[in-house]
């Protein structure tokens, strides 16, 4: 293996005055080779990815896209997206990601709510659900990626415009770069906003605490409209190139590693355990693999230790919200020691510069070995949230990022996740909140109750997992229920396991016992009940 064995001097690499969009530009200008080869294996040179990248700026302006203004993407993992949504902040836009699994009426509160004022959607996998957005809000200037038979071709127009190049000094690292939804305790998703202070922040964690390889070749397999999407910025800053499936599939990951002798990539856990179950890797020459980054949801600690078997210390462990993004705590191959199990359930020590501590309900820092509410400061922190200025100020109290998360540290400074004093589920490294997944739910007219939790589950983590209380007489099913949700919210949230009780258990304070539901079910339940 060839990896970088010294750290990257961020203070001379780059600071937080610099915008994300420049540093993609920079990038782009200083690389030799081949930038980036698509899941047909077409291949684009650093030169025709900086050109690109230029009349792609040109050409996202020509439509609106410009400083202060809105737009989103809905898109498949492909290198015209990447280079469009970041041509896009770097015109000093505001970014936001629609999911590419989110339901219909997800992503047209999204779109309303961030302000979205033009949305770029490949066609190839989108067409249908670009076509209804663009019916859904006839003031939405919808532009496509390829030709679609509606809206503007944002290639075609990039063909014809002259490529940009200049840093534009008028974006600021104080400007808003993005805004990313993630799902409320109302059931509604609720916008983060990051200004480029934040996510060159958070590049330059990545150059400052991961064991890069000489010369990175980066597969990029999950959804770019999470945290995936941050990434290869770090492999073209080194001069490596950009692999992309549009999508995670077990045997086209295999054969493009093999291939292309991919050696880094970024998984969420669901995804490492089908990589080690499927009989498709069983006998493939994965030995091309050098880092393997995981993040978004906690990894077993069998199945992390089977990894290791598998690979060798080639795991990465993130730790981080979309409040303050990815790279709060690493847990660095070197610390992924089998002998160590209780390293091995932790989540790493706090990334260079990262200012965290453990905090009570009196605000006051933890001693080792105790409980507290994870909070941090620090450049990685969001602005707050998009238009909810009280939510807000609850989050950001006192200067510090409340995580609502449960942690404690050891002697050595490693930090292990206790629990969520949240209810959110994280399942194959997507967040859901038990509201969103509730009100569908409550829409039916069998259902009279029902409440929402995350249980242990091997494959993803955590399982959406629904507790429903039904009307008596009542004919709805398991499935209809699962259907419900996936037509109202999309597949990420439709229930794994839909079960059925007489009563929804409450707290003292008439709430439903959640925890009470997770202790009694979360070994099993009647099989009668479940689908």
């Amino acid at each position: 293996m060839h990896r970088r064995t010294e750290p990257v001097n961020v203070k001379t690499a780059a600071t937080p005055r610099h915008t994300y969009g420049e540093l993609v530009l920079n990038s782009l200008l200083r690389g030799r080779g081949t930038a980036f080869i698509s899941a047909d294996d077409a291949e684009t040179t650093y030169e025709e990815a900086a050109a690109l990248f230029g009349r792609l700026r040109a050409a996202l302006r020509s439509v609106g896209v410009t400083h202060r203004t809105g737009f989103g993407m809905l898109s498949a993992n492909r290198p015209d997206a990447w280079l469009a949504q970041w041509a896009g902040v770097a015109n000093g836009a505001r970014y936001t990601p629609l999911h590419p699994f989110g339901s219909f009426d997800d992503h047209v509160f999204i779109i309303d709510d961030s302000e979205i004022s033009v949305l770029i959607v490949d066609t190839e996998d989108h067409r249908e659900r670009g076509q209804q957005l663009a019916a859904a809000r006839p003031g939405l200037r919808v532009v496509t990626l390829g030709e679609a038979g509606f809206g503007a071709n944002l290639l075609s127009l990039a063909a014809d415009a002259e490529p940009d190049l200049t840093v534009d000094r008028a974006v600021s690292d104080t400007d808003t770069a993005m805004i990313i939804y993630t799902g409320g305790t109302t059931g509604k998703p609720k916008g983060v906003v990051l200004p480029h202070r934040s996510i060159v922040a958070n590049h330059l964690l990545q150059q400052a605490d991961w064991p890069w390889p000489i010369e990175p070749r980066f597969l990029v397999s999950a959804p770019m409209s999470h945290a995936t999407g941050w990434f290869p910025l770090g492999a073209l800053w080194h001069g490596g190139t950009v692999v992309m499936q549009r999508r995670f599939d077990i045997t086209s990951f295999v054969e493009t590693v093999k291939k292309h002798r991919v050696n880094m990539t970024f998984a969420v856990p669901s995804m490492i355990y089908t990589i080690l179950d499927s009989p498709a890797t069983a006998e493939a020459d994965l030995s091309s693999l050098e880092l393997i980054v995981y993040g978004g949801a906690p990894m077993t600690v069998p199945r992390l230790t089977q990894g290791l078997a598998r690979f060798g210390k080639v795991f990465l462990q993130l730790y981080g919200q979309s409040e303050m993004p990815n790279v709060v705590t690493t847990l660095l191959p070197r610390e992924h020691d089998p002998a160590r199990p209780d390293r091995l359930a932790s989540c790493g020590r706090p990334s260079t510069g990262i200012e965290l501590r453990l905090l009570n309900d009196q605000d006051q820092e933890v001693a080792p070995g105790e409980v507290g509410e994870i909070c941090v400061r620090g450049p990685l922190v969001m602005d707050g949230y998009w238009k909810r200025p009280e939510e807000t100020a609850a989050t950001l109290r006192g200067g510090w990022l409340r995580s609502g998360d449960l942690g404690m540290r050891d002697q050595d400074g490693f930090v292990t996740l206790v629990s969520r004093s949240k209810d959110m589920i994280i399942t194959g490294g997507f967040n859901v909140y038990p509201a969103e997944v509730e009100a569908p739910l409550l829409t039916h007219p069998d259902v009279v109750a029902a409440a929402v939790v995350g249980l242990p589950d091997d494959q993803w983590g955590e399982a959406v997992t629904a507790f429903v209380v039904l009307r008596e007489g009542a004919s709805a099913t398991p499935t209809d229920l699962k259907n419900l949700v996936k037509e109202r919210k999309g597949g990420i949230y439709a229930p794994k396991a839909v079960h059925f009780i007489d009563a929804v258990p409450l707290t003292d304070l008439g709430k439903p016992d959640k925890k009470a539901l997770r202790s009694r079910f979360g070994a099993g339940v009647p099989a009668a009940s479940v689908l």
